[in-house]
């Protein structure tokens, strides 16, 4: 494949021990219709190989090998910084994406020049009718999970584009413009809940996001970190707090404790009624170190709410819409603790 001297699209894919996984992602990108592309690969510190291969067998595409595992948000920030692309594209290493994909992601930002971000139908790999993401939910607490997860896509009836409050960074179109306006992941995110931050501070500096439908995306869901793993509840746990901190508008913030309490009483209930999450929580044999992961989470998201403040203090600032306008957006797309833990 040649690679444009100048493409229009930029994909950034973030890579760490995922050689099993990049065949099958990078074969769909070569034969994708759009062909105005560049695809940079950049790898967290790896030691499976991963570089060598694609070097080897993909060598159109520009790989960064970083000396350490940086993140999930600080990976696309160094591959932001190496882009040329009007539209960058994040794409996760464990994908593979149809043949028009990047075509009618393309097709439907440049249909639509107040929609900053655009995101994919998001499927199971195994299971191409039951949905990953379709777009995100946000509960009031600022914990977030992809909308329409694990119901049939078939059933639903959906055609053509829609909008949605924010994409999945799993698979995911942002404009160049708007990302240069707003900012691209927080760095301190490390990974999780970074691409709901940076999809609400876009949507609060006033710019739209649509979801392609017919985009299609195959994921194997949380096959790097585990979906039930000590490390992954440790982020989402801290991550969320200064989401909250930085985004949520000051009545939603102000009684975060509340929501917070609510929160933990349902995941009680599930383990009780062994129901969702609270199930497998239950049937694992690692509760001390998911509680652990959770105790972790919290405390050190309190260390880093000064700086979570600071951020706050500039979003807001540059906010396009009022409060109102945002209590009104996040009820639009909100998710109740129920289905979030699926109870």
């Amino acid at each position: 494949m040649h690679t444009p001297k100048h493409p229009r699209v930029s994909v950034i894919i973030v890579n760490w021990n995922g050689r099993s996984h990049l065949s099958d992602c990078l074969e769909s990108l070569e034969g994708q219709s759009y062909r105005d592309f560049e695809v940079i690969l950049v790898d967290n510190g790896s030691v499976d190989g991963s570089i060598d291969f694609v070097q080897e067998k993909y060598p159109w595409i520009k790989t960064l090998a970083l000396a350490e595992n940086t993140g999930f948000a600080r990976g696309n920030n160094i591959g932001f910084e190496k882009s040329f692309g009007e539209y960058v594209v994040t794409l996760n290493n464990d994908t593979r994406v149809a043949a028009d994909w990047l075509e009618l992601l393309v097709a439907t930002a440049d249909c639509h020049p107040e929609v900053g971000m655009v995101g994919s139908r998001i499927c199971a790999f195994n299971s191409p009718d039951t949905i990953d993401s379709l777009g995100v939910l946000i509960c009031r607490d600022g914990m977030s999970r992809g909308a329409y997860r694990r119901q049939s896509f078939s059933s639903l009836n959906l055609t053509g584009s829609m909008e949605i409050l924010l994409p999945s960074a799993c698979a995911a179109l942002y404009r160049r413009s708007m990302l240069e306006e707003v900012g691209f992941f927080d760095d301190e995110f490390f990974a999780y809940c970074e691409d709901t931050d940076l999809g609400l501070r876009c949507r609060l500096a006033g710019w739209k996001a649509l979801l392609a439908l017919e985009a299609v995306v195959l994921h194997k869901y949380s096959e790097t970190s585990g979906s039930f793993s000590p490390f992954k509840i440790y982020l989402v746990e801290r991550n969320h707090y200064w989401l909250a901190m930085k985004i949520l508008p000051p009545t939603r913030l102000l009684f975060l404790p509340l929501f917070t309490l609510m929160r933990f009483s349902v995941q009680c209930w599930g383990v009780l009624i062994g129901r969702g999450s609270g199930k497998e929580f239950a049937s694992g044999e690692s509760k001390t170190a998911i509680i652990s992961a959770i105790l972790s989470g919290m405390s050190d998201a309190m260390r880093g709410l000064p700086a979570a403040y600071r951020k706050r203090r500039a979003i807001r600032a540059a906010c396009a819409i009022s409060n109102r306008e945002q209590l009104v957006l996040l009820d639009r797309y909100k998710m109740t603790f129920r289905a979030l833990l699926d109870i």
